[in-house]
């Protein structure tokens, strides 16, 4: 079993990245809880929670469409060394500011607009690259989760010690150990050997933007998947930039239980993306992208109503696993459909749902939280997940239909194996 939720890790390609990167997360994870910290101390201010959030993410949801045709057309890796370099000049001047208390709100959202700029090409690039990186595509899937995986576990590991940093020695720190930790994933990116890929011919940029819009829109099941994940990141997510101000005026804690609470959403997310890596087959996750939708919703919707941290703990990794399987299982279905010549952009539509519909929702959730209050800004959230997640469902027998004759053209289920009702859910 253990070899099964690994197997992507016998590329070493893959291999190299993943451990570059896992270094690099717990860095990015313990600056998100500084730099949500460091503003709330500032101000006090839940609007202002959202605005930062809001311009750090901004730039993903404008420029996604362009960037997957950057992907699409150059390669992966050097976008990739570029993008990361970025992120850790980003990352120094923020240390420098804080460190010697020059950091102002104004300076944070536009060091977070710059960073939203260099994460709109450097989310879809590492995307496309997982392919190039895992030369077996049966092993794809199962690369995917372990991004997962990685990803929140460094949820885990990050918020924890970010908090502690951040009531030990104070911000300014935590964004200097987020700097150092970006040369892992510049080495490991340097150390890699792939085999060059063919590039399109040159066409007019508006016309690849056009071909990728239209083959997102006429593909049945990535335009569904897409749709979710877009509503669930817009309603749901924006709990995250909420929390300082449960934290504080709810469950009556400082930074220290900002990121022990930060950290069991990421615990829940990280037994979910183990879940999908342990998974021998991409059949039936229409249904478990259902599942997690409404288990995230759900999830939301009682945390909005606790009042003790024993209680709201288990509630958010809950909620963390719930939104992990959802998104990690879209990604998983559309990584494995998806033409090849179109994989940059519709990785960039990928992007756009997940991470770039998030600052749209951040703002909103810092206005309605302004007049209801955080917890039922929250609890208004996760009912809008509940909802999308029943849409979903309705859509499920359509997904089916249109996702069969893939697989089977793929090799991924022989003509005589399907069962009609459960190879997409």
């Amino acid at each position: 079993m253990a070899f099964r939720v690994t197997r992507a890790l016998a590329h070493r390609n893959y291999r190299l990245f993943f451990y570059g990167q896992s270094v690099s997360l717990v860095g990015t994870w313990i600056t998100r809880v500084a730099i949500s910290w460091l503003v709330y101390r500032l101000t006090g201010s839940k609007l202002l929670l959202g605005i930062v959030s809001f311009a750090g993410q901004i730039p993903t949801l404008l420029l996604a469409p362009l960037a997957g045709v950057v992907v699409d057309r150059h390669n992966r890796r050097r976008i990739l060394i570029w993008t990361q370099a970025g992120s850790l000049a980003q990352s120094v001047l923020l240390a420098v500011l804080t460190l010697l208390d020059l950091i102002t709100v104004p300076q944070l959202v536009v060091l977070q607009l710059v960073q939203g700029v260099i994460n709109a090409f450097d989310t879809p690039a590492r995307q496309a690259l997982v392919v190039e990186m895992v030369t077996d595509r049966s092993d794809v899937p199962n690369a995917i989760a372990l991004n997962s995986s990685m990803v929140n576990g460094s949820r885990v590991i990050g918020p924890a010690v970010g908090g502690v940093i951040i009531a030990a020695v104070g911000e300014g720190w935590c964004f200097a150990i987020d700097a150092v930790s970006y040369v892992g994933v510049l080495i490991s990116l340097a150390m890699m050997r792939l085999e060059p890929r063919p590039h399109p011919p040159g066409m007019p940029l508006l016309d690849d933007l056009r071909s990728g819009f239209r083959y997102v829109r006429d593909s049945v099941p990535i335009r569904s998947g897409l749709m979710l994940l877009a509503v669930v990141s817009t309603a749901g997510v924006p709990y995250t930039v909420l929390m300082p101000a449960v934290v504080a005026e709810t469950l009556g804690g400082g930074p220290d239980l900002l990121g022990w609470l930060m950290g069991a959403s990421g615990a829940g997310a990280l037994a979910g993306a183990l879940y999908l890596a342990n998974r021998h087959t991409v059949v039936g996750l229409g249904r478990v992208i259902f599942i997690g939708a409404l288990t995230f919703g759900a999830s939301l919707v009682a945390f909005s109503s606790a009042r003790t941290v024993w209680l709201a703990a288990p509630l958010l990794a809950l909620a963390g696993a719930g939104f992990i399987v959802q998104a990690a299982s879209t990604n998983t279905i559309i990584q494995t459909i998806v033409d090849e010549p179109f994989r940059g952009r519709v990785m960039a539509f990928y992007t756009m749902a997940f991470f770039g519909s998030v600052p749209v929702g951040s703002l909103i959730a810092g206005v309605v939280a302004t007049s209801v209050g955080a917890t039922m800004t929250i609890r208004l959230g996760g009912f809008i997940c509940i909802a999308a997640g029943l849409w979903f469902a309705s859509r499920l027998p359509a997904l089916r239909a249109a996702i069969r004759p893939i697989y089977i053209t793929r090799g991924i289920i022989a003509p005589p194996d399907v069962d009609p009702g459960g190879t997409a859910g």
